[in-house]
């Protein structure tokens, strides 16, 4: 039985980690969308009454979802690519280029999660809350910014992954 590697390492505790938590986060708030929605739509029908805040609750869990599944997203390298010339490319240009890619996303990533971490650090000063339930919108913003960080990471460690180890369904090994 082979082992199965991750970036040029056993399968770590780290790895199962992230992939558990982002993935019980992203799924805990579909289902309480799902939920929700249910429920909202069925007072809406049977008693004549929605529930209060539902669509900002909706916002609030589909930012959760989104977010939380970005790591899982780029771990896998189940990013929307456009390959149609890569057959056309030498092998060693393919490389260079997904080391570029890689580059630039994970610096895009980390820099907008700074740039959400100070939004988070003002709205939490000015007390910024949602419209009409009143949540405090800086944690929200906090966890974007920290999935946004950890999924630039994530496309760091990727630069130094051998192109023999793709993930199932990233593309095409070189």
């Amino acid at each position: 039985m082979g082992t199965r590697f991750f970036l040029g390492f056993r399968k770590t505790t780290l790895k199962k980690f992230l992939e558990w938590t982002c993935g019980l986060l992203s799924a805990a708030a579909l289902f309480a969308i799902m939920a929700l929605t249910f429920f909202d739509v069925g007072g809406r029908k049977l008693l004549d009454n929605s529930i209060p805040g539902s669509l900002e609750l909706t916002e609030l869990l589909m930012v959760i979802v989104i977010f939380a599944s970005l790591p899982l997203v780029s771990l896998r390298g189940e990013h929307v690519v456009f390959d149609s010339l890569d057959s056309h490319m030498p092998a060693h240009l393919l490389r260079a280029q997904k080391a570029v890619i890689n580059f630039l996303i994970g610096a895009t990533l980390i820099a907008l999660g700074w740039l959400m971490w100070r939004t988070a650090g003002e709205f939490l000063a000015t007390g910024e809350t949602t419209a009409q339930l009143k949540f405090a919108k800086a944690p929200f913003i906090y966890g974007m910014s920290l999935m946004c960080a950890v999924a630039g990471a994530i496309h760091f460690v990727l630069i130094a992954r051998p192109p023999a180890e793709l993930a199932e369904g990233e593309g095409t090994a070189l």
